[in-house]
């Protein structure tokens, strides 16, 4: 059978296979280990197999996921989120909207600690969205801000999709991380943006609020967010001075939040243990889809489906762009009906040797790819943020009000993303800085 053909039929029998419920990864193994029988027999199948588990657990890259993960629950259940939030509250009080630029600014925040999105979106669901509803405002908007907010933990590092994306591409995942900082900025400066264009044209949304704080209250509220800035600085500034690698950063920043539960007296036994057993569940799952993409990517690797599809467009006459544009749009769709992992562990092996060959900076076309899963988890109907804010918010929201709440939320994200695709350079300026 031809190679190609294997391949196209592996591709439409993972998605039926998924279309029936069952697991990502085990459609993936189960689909790669057909196709690798039909394309190159059983001896180098069985070989293939025997030694997959190993060489994706064994990847000290991945180190990183586990101890991000855990970090994040960590910050979870120490509160500093919620300290965050509430001074962000305070400055902001007298602004309209201030709610939902609160929000933004905490969930960037967090996202410096925190690499999950529906974590994020989860916890801000229980932190803000009862004192939104409280103030009168829009119940559908203050669901879309925090369904949007909560993707920011997608692009600022530490990431689990960034590491995520590393691993299955073996590109440099300090530099990825880095990459994705002013993304991050970016998305958060046009959120506050159009927050506060968005509450002038819609007053509804956001009534004025009675709420008032003095200054030395402000300032006082100031000292609750250092945590957040030192684990940030250990975080970040480790990886770019290069004094620890991105798998060292992640058990360094696990600790850095460790110790300030402890100091503060936040952290109880019970809740490390739990933060534990979460962070093996995650880990565990996250592993098993890698051994499942990483299969995929060795069935396209033996059929040489990549190089094939290469030369079609190599010789159809496409301009690179127009390729670009038609990953982004397949995206934008495949968004709308997957989750975010399973888009990308099925989808990468096959576009990032496509586009590196089409001689475009892989790091830059990486965040490109987080950001398209930023969107993938907030638009309708499969968006993973959105179930996260309608099943967090105990029946104040409904999934109708979620769905038209997200909508400005998501017109931002495509206006960050068109910026992103412009200027290339907001991508790679602190890349290429790190390396000199």
């Amino acid at each position: 059978m031809d190679s190609t053909l294997i391949v196209l039929c592996s591709i439409f029998a993972m998605l039926g296979l998924m279309a029936f419920g069952l697991p990502v990864a085990v459609s993936m193994i189960l689909v790669s280990a057909t196709g690798m029988m039909l394309s190159v027999g059983g001896n180098y199948t069985l070989t293939t197999f025997t030694t997959l588990p190993y060489s994706v657990a064994g990847n000290y890259t991945f180190a990183a996921i586990p101890m991000f993960v855990f970090m994040g629950m960590l910050a979870g259940a120490t509160g500093i989120i919620k300290d965050i939030y509430q001074a962000a509250n305070m400055w902001l009080a007298r602004v309209r909207g201030g709610l939902y630029m609160a929000t933004t600014i905490a969930a960037a925040a967090f996202g410096a600690v925190n690499g999950s999105t529906i974590v994020g979106a989860a916890l801000f669901t229980r932190i803000a969205l009862p004192e939104m509803i409280a103030l009168k405002y829009d119940r559908g908007i203050a669901a879309g801000c925090i369904i949007g907010a909560g993707t920011f933990a997608a692009m600022i590092p530490p990431s689990i999709t960034i590491v995520l994306y590393g691993v299955l591409t073996s590109e440099s995942v300090g530099q990825l991380l880095l990459a994705g900082i002013i993304p991050g900025m970016l998305t958060g400066a046009i959120y506050l943006a159009g927050i506060f264009l968005m509450v002038r044209v819609r007053p509804r949304w956001a009534p004025p609020t009675v709420q008032r704080h003095t200054m030395r209250e402000k300032i006082g509220s100031l000292k609750t967010v250092w945590p957040i800035g030192i684990v940030s600085f250990i975080v970040v500034g480790g990886i770019y001075s290069g004094l620890v690698s991105p798998s060292a950063a992640g058990a360094v920043g696990a600790l850095a939040v460790l110790i300030v539960g402890l100091v503060l007296r936040r952290l109880e036994r019970g809740a490390i243990m739990t933060c534990f057993a979460d962070t093996a569940v995650i880990t565990s799952a996250l592993f098993f889809i890698v051994m499942g993409g990483t299969a995929f990517s060795r069935l396209l690797l033996v059929t040489g489906f990549v190089d094939n599809l290469l030369d079609f467009v190599s010789s159809s006459g496409f301009e690179p762009w127009m390729v670009i544009a038609a990953l982004v749009l397949i995206y934008l769709v495949l968004g709308m009906l997957m989750d975010p992992i399973s888009m990308m562990v099925m989808t990468v092996p096959i576009v990032h040797p496509l586009v590196v060959g089409l001689g475009y900076d892989p790091i830059w076309f990486a965040i490109i790819m987080v950001k398209l899963i930023e969107l993938s988890c907030m638009t309708p109907p499969v968006g993973i943020n959105i179930f996260a804010v309608v099943g967090s918010s105990q029946g104040q929201v409904s999934t109708r009000q979620a769905y038209y709440g997200v909508f400005p939320f998501v017109v931002m994200e495509i206006m960050v993303l068109a910026v992103l695709l412009s200027i290339p350079a907001l991508t790679l300026f602190l890349p290429r800085l790190m390396i000199g």
